[in-house]
């Protein structure tokens, strides 16, 4: 069988042997198609080790024999640079390309390999020498293997063509080198025209007969980069007869004899040429650039003392930074001349130059600090269809008496010549499009009427004090810096926005903008009140969407009436003390820093929030908002009036509104049904009338009446019964009868949360509100210094005792309630001073409990938990901290940091019981020392972390 399969295999390289043979004698009779001609100068260095593309035979216990001949189709297998291959070459440990010499070395090298591919096969192996059998295969690829265990016999299936010249498409001048130096298919796959239509050697060596070979080979070059290359003149001048369809040729970095410009004649294609950083022509004698076909032309930082360029079809020259004395051009078809910073050329020179260029269209004389008026004038007068001109930096013109009607653009930038007087010729430059005039420090004012303006830059004018602009298509203007400017006056169907930042002088300005969408008026000290008139409704900007007026600080009153307005920022405006906004599509507004508001309206406004927490001296407030749902008045000390009408109201915090009486609020809950939270913290004037109102509010789930001087909390439990969240935060005349519907009678049976931290509620309330109230999910007993102990959540045995054969139904349902589920979650008693002692059995029913901070109670000496789902425990700075007995199975995280009395062997027996726990802190505990941690770990196996401080153990 495997003789069958090995007999097949030889008829199939056989029969490409001869399609091969027939492929050759078809390219005898045409040039020689390697990549690199010309000879090697140099021993060639140790083959490269390339990728060679197989398919292995198959074992005769994988597949019959019938499907043998099918291995020759399956997927190629690339072996790379670190896998050995029976048909892959010798490989080479440092091969790596020089950066000086690099393309000249593998010009050279790849002519080395491709007459050593000739000599053997594509593989690198001589098929007419060698058996196809595997072993034979194995003993000519490595002759000192002996008798060594050979692999399994491989089959050599190169990549297609196409499939190469798709790969090798993406690949650069380098790569190409690297990929033809591999093997002749991919040598010759790499050869390809299309590949080097572009030749680029920035800064790369290359000899002159390389380079002459590379041009013979590649006679469709349309593009020569010889940037950096030494001696590209003589380069060029030598495979310059190659290069006939070249359209692209670009130089630099050397210097360019008189011959390098006499053979580009030899170049009928040449449409692009361009020279950087170069020695031009002979010392003293003029460098002449003569072509008929020339298009474009780039002489950038060039050297020459004289320059003509004789080029009847150009169309752009470019001289920019170039050093030469005199310009000669004879190009009657040029379009763009650039001239910037020509330091040498004289004015006449410049006159000259184009003055011989009548249509020319744009000229660029900026940096040319002899440019006069006189200049202008005759430029103007010879080439009429000047539309674009940059005489930036040319302190000796004026433009006074410079006439160019066909002008579109214009920089002026930094021409200390340019003055008021100099608007009057630029306004007959009727169809003007763009204007820069910065830094033009002379200027005082610019009024202008031109039908095609569409952007002016006025930047940095230390004496410009007026603006007048009028034209139609205006879309941008930039005016910054002008410390002088007073007046402004624009009128434009086209502008969209305007930035006027940091202008302290500004105190006029007049607006036709009928598209201005925009508008930044930021730290313009100078603005006053009449500026609202020119935003409000037949004010001149009636798409106005954003209004900007940061920092104003002369502003005083402000009222705007705009239907458009969406945004509005008055941040830092302290002085103003009134607005009025009537805007319904209001969205956001921006108030902070506006320290003396007293008075706002917003009515109507189409805002969804509102923050005015930060005006201490506002004191009436009217507001007419349909969608808003949030409203803040924190910190709106003085607030005495405030009407609010906002019927998707949802949440509104008032607090420390202490002057917030009960008929304002009233009248808002009245007008705003659908609030749900509501913060009345700190609101000392609200009193039983404000509380029983709270009845219209059918949704309010959330009341925060922390810091208020409250004592009867019936209001609250008769208007309020959906409450979920009440906040009796510091309410210090709240006393244990204030509570008594709640536990007793069963109020607010929704209630879920409940905060009394730092309240005067005493040890029996506290107990009886813990023990019947099992709906509690959140309770916040936070410094609250009447609690002593909380034991069991059972009611006081004595008053179940004490009770009348009357209040028996009262008694039992009491038994009852604390025999029932709790639901309580959360427990906090953080920094409660007298609280010694902590217990909760497991008759208590807590098996939702799973969190209990008990943090800086000094005096807790005893804490005994039963509580199947606690899971975090926090025992921090109890100093007194002596007995602890825990059974929490799911007890996962303890804090015992500053627990100074607590003993290592009480700590050992509480954790017994807590198989779950994991992280342990015992921060500054005395009494315990690493070497503790062992027995603590041993009692809790699954312990992963102790934390302990100066201890020094984890």
């Amino acid at each position: 069988m495997a003789d069958g399969r090995m007999k097949a295999l030889a008829q199939d390289l056989e029969d490409e042997e001869d399609m091969e043979a027939e492929e050759e004698e078809a390219e005898s009779d045409e040039p020689d198609l390697s990549l690199w001609v010309g000879e090697w100068q140099r021993e060639p260095p140790e083959r490269p080790h390339v990728s060679v593309i197989c398919v292995r035979d198959w074992d005769e216990t994988e597949e019959p024999a019938e499907t043998s001949r099918e291995s020759q189709h399956k997927r190629a297998r690339v072996f790379d640079s670190g896998e050995s291959s029976q048909y892959a070459g010798t490989p080479s440990s440092n091969f790596q390309f020089s950066s000086d010499t690099e393309m000249d070395y593998m010009i050279g090298f790849c002519d080395d390999i491709v007459e050593r591919q000739d000599e053997v096969g594509e593989g690198g192996i001589d098929t007419n020498s060698q058996d196809l059998t595997g072993e034979k295969v194995a003993q000519a690829e490595n002759p000192n293997a002996g008798n060594a265990e050979q692999p399994l016999p491989e089959l050599r299936m190169d990549l297609t063509d196409d499939l190469l010249y798709l790969i090798f498409s993406f690949l650069g001048q380098k790569d190409l080198c690297r990929a033809g130096a591999a093997c002749k298919q991919w040598h010759m796959a790499s050869s390809h025209e299309d590949f080097w239509r572009s030749l680029k050697f920035d800064n790369i060596p290359i000899s002159l007969e390389n380079f002459v070979s590379l041009c013979n080979r590649y006679q469709n070059v349309k593009e020569l980069n010889l940037s950096g290359v030494p001696r590209a003149d003589v380069l060029f001048m030598e495979a310059a007869r190659y290069l006939s369809r070249l359209e692209t040729l670009t130089l630099g970095k050397g210097h360019l004899s008189d011959a390098f410009f006499q053979d580009l004649s030899e170049l009928p294609a040449l449409m692009n040429l361009s020279i950087c950083d170069s020695a031009l022509g002979g010392g003293i004698n003029e460098a002449t650039i003569q072509h008929d076909r020339l298009r474009n032309l780039h002489i950038v930082k060039c050297r020459s003392h004289r320059i003509a360029v004789r080029c009847p079809q150009l169309l752009k020259l470019s001289m920019k930074r170039s050093s030469m004395t005199h310009v000669t051009l004879h190009s009657p078809q040029l379009r763009e001349l650039d001239l910037s910073s020509c330091h040498k050329l004289s004015d006449a020179a410049i006159r000259a130059a184009a003055v011989a260029c009548p249509k020319l269209l744009s000229l660029d004389t900026s940096f040319c600090s002899c440019v006069t008026d006189e200049t202008l004038r005759e430029i103007s007068q010879a080439c009429t269809s000047l539309s674009s001109l940059d005489a930036s930096n040319c302190p000796n013109i004026s433009f006074e008496s410079v006439k160019l009607s066909m002008l579109v653009d214009l920089k002026l930038h930094s021409c200390e010549g340019i003055t008021s007087a100099s608007m009057a010729a630029i306004a007959q430059s009727r169809l003007l499009e763009a204007l820069q005039l910065d830094n033009c420090s002379l200027l005082t004012s610019v009024s202008l009427d031109l039908p095609h303006l569409r952007k002016i830059s006025l930047v940095h004018l230390r004496r410009f004090v007026e603006l007048n602009l009028r034209s139609p298509v205006l879309q941008y203007i930039k005016v910054s810096r002008c410390s002088a400017l007073q007046r402004i006056n624009i009128i434009s169907n086209s502008l969209q926005k305007l930035v006027l930042q940091k202008q302290e002088s500004l105190v006029n300005l007049s607006l036709q903008c009928y598209s201005l969408v925009d508008v930044d008026l930021s730290d313009c000290e100078s603005l006053t009140n009449s500026i609202c008139d020119v935003f409000s409704e037949g004010g001149g900007c009636p798409m106005l969407r954003s209004l900007v007026l940061d920092n104003c600080e002369s502003l005083s009153m402000v009222e705007i009436r705009s239907c458009s307005l969406v945004n509005l920022s008055l941040a830092g405006c302290r002085t103003m003390t009134s607005l009025k906004l009537s805007c319904p599509s209001l969205k956001k507004v921006n108030l902070d820093g506006c320290d003396h508001l007293e008075v706002a309206n917003f009515s109507p406004v189409g805002l969804e929030s509102l923050n005015l927490g930060i005006c201490p001296k506002l004191s009436i407030v009217h507001i007419l908002a349909p969608i808003m749902t949030s409203l803040e008045l924190k910190g709106c000390g003085v607030l005495s009036e405030a009407l609010i009408n906002c019927p998707c109201l949802v949440s509104l915090d008032a607090s420390f509104c202490r002057q917030f009486v009960d008929e304002s609020l009233s009248g808002t809950v009245v007008l705003c049904p659908l609030i749900e939270q509501l913060t009345l913290s700190s609101c000392l004037a609200i009193g039983d009338d404000g509380l029983y109102s709270l009845s219209c509010l059918g949704r309010l789930t959330l009341l925060d009446l922390s810091y208020t001087f409250l004592i009867n909390l019936q209001p609250v439990f008769d208007s309020c019964s959906q409450l979920k969240v009440l906040k009796l935060s510091a309410c210090k005349y709240l006393t244990d009868s204030s509570l008594d519907a709640l536990y007793k009678l069963g109020a607010l049976p929704s209630l879920l949360e409940l905060d009394l931290s730092y309240s005067s509620i005493g040890q029996s309330a506290i107990t009886e509100l813990l023990a019947s109230c099992t709906n509690l999910v959140n309770v916040n007993l936070n410094g609250c210094t009447n609690l002593h102990e909380l034991v069991c959540f059972l009611p006081d045995a004595t008053s179940l005792d004490d009770s009348c054969p009357s209040d028996s139904a009262i008694v039992e349902a009491d038994m009852v309630s604390w025999k029932s589920e709790r639901l309580l979650e959360v427990l906090n008693c953080t920094g409660c001073p007298n609280i010694r002692k902590v217990v909760i059995p497991s008759g208590a029913n807590c098996l939702h409990l799973s969190k209990i901070n008990l943090n800086l109670s000094t005096n807790l000496k005893e804490v005994s938990l039963t509580c199947s789902n606690l899971s975090i425990l926090n025992l921090s700075n109890c100093t007194s901290l002596e007995f602890l007995k825990l059974d929490c199975p799911r007890l996962t995280n303890l804090q015992l940091p500053a627990c100074t009395m607590l003993a290592e062997d009480e700590l050992e027996g509480a954790i017994l019981h807590c198989s779950m726990l994991e992280s342990l802190n015992i921060h500054s505990c005395n009494k315990m020392n690493s070497e503790d941690f062992e027995r603590l770990r041993a009692a809790c196996p699954s312990l992963k972390r102790i934390q302990s401080g100066s201890l020094g153990g984890t």
